[in-house]
């Protein structure tokens, strides 16, 4: 198959991630350095700007990496594993549509160990619960109610192909790892885009359970110093971030911070959807 093939649909993210990213693709977009080395992304998500960076260059080096094992894991098995995954994919599907309640409560309930188990019911549950919002309580069960989805794509199969087709780029490494495991392997030149779990704007917006050990405010220090290390490496470093005071007080006088506005969807109040402000912030 030929390049030009395998990209006329470009990747998408096969999750919706809390945080994701689709929506402030074209913001970001403009902000992306016009060359650079390898492409890190330690805190890759549903990897929307991974997979806007690959629509436009499949060829571009890649090093990218999540501490949540199980989404890891279902980049790997997506580009490894493709065809049994859709047929796993395809049963859950069948017997979501004889009886989409008691199969979904069923399915949340389980806990596969088989890889291709464990990854289709990622994404079954991601296609068919509560605003497709991935989150996981204090002990670690996922615990999103069923969504009123009248005929969800829960194969989905055309995107996963696009997907495991571009994921098979030798260049590309995904590994399951903490962030500042970055300094290590970037180097000058290269490009590391930071999107960790958003700091909470006020005492209530805490939305930070995607993995249920909380990113901190000490965490979030220790991401400001690796970043100034890879700053004085001669690596370009871009952050998204909530505009936060927080956010802002931590990064020294070096970093340009450009506000940008972000419709979050993944609100439940649609009164605060919209016209937020979000924060990219960069060293070039």
């Amino acid at each position: 198959m030929s390049q030009h093939q395998i990209l006329s649909t470009e990747p998408k993210p096969f999750v919706k991630w809390a945080g994701g990213k689709r929506q402030l693709i074209t913001e970001i977009d403009r902000h992306i350095p016009k060359e650079f080395g390898t492409y890190f992304e330690p805190f890759l998500g549903g990897g929307a700007v991974l997979f806007h960076l690959l629509g436009k260059n499949s060829g571009m080096k890649c090093k990218v990496s999540d501490l949540n094992s199980d989404l890891v894991l279902a980049y790997v098995t997506i580009r490894d594993k493709l065809d049994d995954l859709i047929s796993s994919l395809e049963n859950h599907s069948k017997n979501y549509n004889k009886n989409p309640d008691s199969y979904y409560y069923g399915i949340r309930e389980s806990e596969p160990k088989d890889q291709i188990d464990k990854v289709s019911r990622l994404l079954f549950l991601n296609r068919t619960c509560f605003n497709g919002l991935y989150r996981v309580n204090s002990k670690g069960k996922f615990n999103v109610p069923l969504g009123r989805y009248s005929n969800p794509n829960i194969v989905n199969e055309e995107n996963l192909t696009t997907v495991s087709h571009i994921l098979q780029s030798k260049k590309i490494q995904i590994n399951c790892r903490d962030f500042s495991a970055v300094l290590t392997d970037a180097k000058k030149g290269d490009f590391v885009y930071f999107d960790p779990p958003y700091q909470p704007v006020s005492d209530t917006a805490n939305f930070t359970s995607y993995t249920n050990r909380d990113f901190t405010y000490k965490d979030l220090e220790n991401l400001v110093q690796v970043s100034e290390k890879l700053s004085d490496k001669g690596c370009k470093v871009l952050h998204s971030n909530s505009n936060s005071k927080d956010v802002r007080e931590l990064f020294s006088k070096d970093w340009k911070v450009i506000e940008v506005s972000a419709n979050r969807s993944i609100n439940s109040d649609s009164a605060k959807r919209t016209g937020q402000k979000e924060l990219l912030i960069k060293n070039y």
